[in-house]
């Protein structure tokens, strides 16, 4: 049954129904730590009876005719394939007459014929997570006991690709692929993947972190090479982000709006977060088999939650002639100090605002092509020369 909300915007949950297990020891995984929240041995797996509660009410909980299921981890594919066709039966008998669509993120190393078929026939959306050629990807994305993993997940892309199922990558950027842009991006050409998405790694303690320039000038040397002849035919998602808030439109990732929020996560039994990157005991928003999606996603607790991305940003981003893009980006990359105290600065900072001054002018051209009617891949046409990486 329909009901009203306080909020305009729809709410997503991201369910995870095997907790924080994965096959794979990735050295910068945020997540892995999360089995010790609910104790070392214990079965994290989703049971049938969590799985439908889930279905029926996240169903339930949408203002919208149509309903995005979205399936994370750690590993997702640790759950057997029988799983996920109850989960279409159970949404097949829930919807009335909703539209119903998935996406699944993994690391591509457990995808087989058997998947792949049923991934085709339900229409599903799969995310893969891969970090560019053999020799970057295999640096820090291993198995348990320090196996390689890229030519595992090259042929999971090769079975996707065969029965003609939607993919696209999640690529993670550190200390070691920022210094590789161009080769980066053209791999992900190579193989035919046309919806790319770039994620930076920003976790404290580690030493494969992305540097804050290294970052900016990725993103500035991907940019370059995408201007060029791929608008309009490859799509990068911070790059398609920023055009949105070029011409006023909200960004289509939370990172960059002004406030957040609007995606929360549910653990394996049922617990749920304020978001993916905040999976911690002062963020849990309650259990849904004891409170509605709609309850806890629209709480006062969470929609302050929401509004603190805003309200927390240091002076400095909101003096910054680029605000309107960036907001401040996430909340939680906001963990440095300046010399003079100001707290909730994002680590990135020095990045972004390198990239925004480079890209200014050609989302300025874009925006004015996308307001008078015409395409933004226009500014294609006046491009003639190969851009410089300027500097900030």
């Amino acid at each position: 049954m329909m009901q009203n909300f306080p909020f305009s915007r729809p709410m997503y949950i991201m369910a995870k129904p095997a907790g924080a297990q994965c096959n794979l020891n990735c050295r910068y995984c945020y997540y892995k730590g999360k089995q010790q929240m609910y104790g070392d041995g214990r079965v994290m797996v989703m049971t049938d009876d969590v799985l439908e509660a889930f279905v029926k009410g996240y169903i339930e909980s949408q203002t919208m005719p149509a309903v995005l299921f979205t399936w994370h981890g750690g590993e997702p594919m640790l759950r057997p394939l029988q799983f996920y066709e109850k989960a279409v039966v159970l949404q097949k008998k829930y919807a009335e007459g909703r539209i119903i669509d998935n996406c699944i993120q993994t690391n591509g190393m457990l995808i087989t014929d058997e998947w792949c078929r049923f991934l085709s026939d339900n229409g599903w959306l799969v995310g893969v997570s891969i970090d560019g050629p053999q020799e970057y990807h295999d640096k820090y994305r291993k198995a348990r006991g320090g196996k390689p993993t890229f030519c595992d997940v090259m042929q999971g892309i090769e079975k996707l690709e065969k029965y003609g199922v939607q993919w696209n990558a999640m690529a993670v950027v550190n200390d070691y692929n920022g210094n590789h842009p161009t080769e980066f991006y053209r791999f992900f050409r190579q193989i035919g993947c046309r919806y790319i998405q770039f994620a930076p790694i920003v976790e404290p303690g580690l030493d494969c972190n992305v540097q804050p320039r290294q970052w900016g000038d990725f993103l500035c040397a991907v940019f370059d090479e995408w201007i060029k002849k791929d608008v309009g035919e490859y799509y990068v998602q911070i790059f398609d982000a920023m055009l949105a808030r070029w011409v006023g439109e909200e960004a289509g990732v939370c990172i960059f709006n002004e406030t957040c929020g609007q995606v929360g996560v549910m653990e394996y039994n049922g617990d749920v977060y304020s978001c993916d990157h905040f999976v911690f005991p002062e963020y849990k928003l309650g259990n849904m088999r004891e409170k509605t999606f709609v309850e806890m996603m629209y709480s006062e607790r969470q929609r302050s939650f929401g509004a603190e991305k805003h309200n927390g940003l240091p002076v400095k981003c909101r003096k910054c002639r680029f605000m309107f893009a960036c907001n401040g980006e996430c909340p939680k990359n906001r963990i440095l100090t300046d010399g003079e105290g100001e707290k909730n600065l994002n680590y990135l900072c020095e990045g972004y605002y390198h990239f925004y001054v480079h890209i200014a002018p050609y989302m300025d051209y874009m925006k004015q092509e996308y307001l008078a009617g015409r395409p933004p891949a226009n500014v294609m046409n006046v491009l003639n020369t190969r851009l410089p990486c300027r500097r900030a």
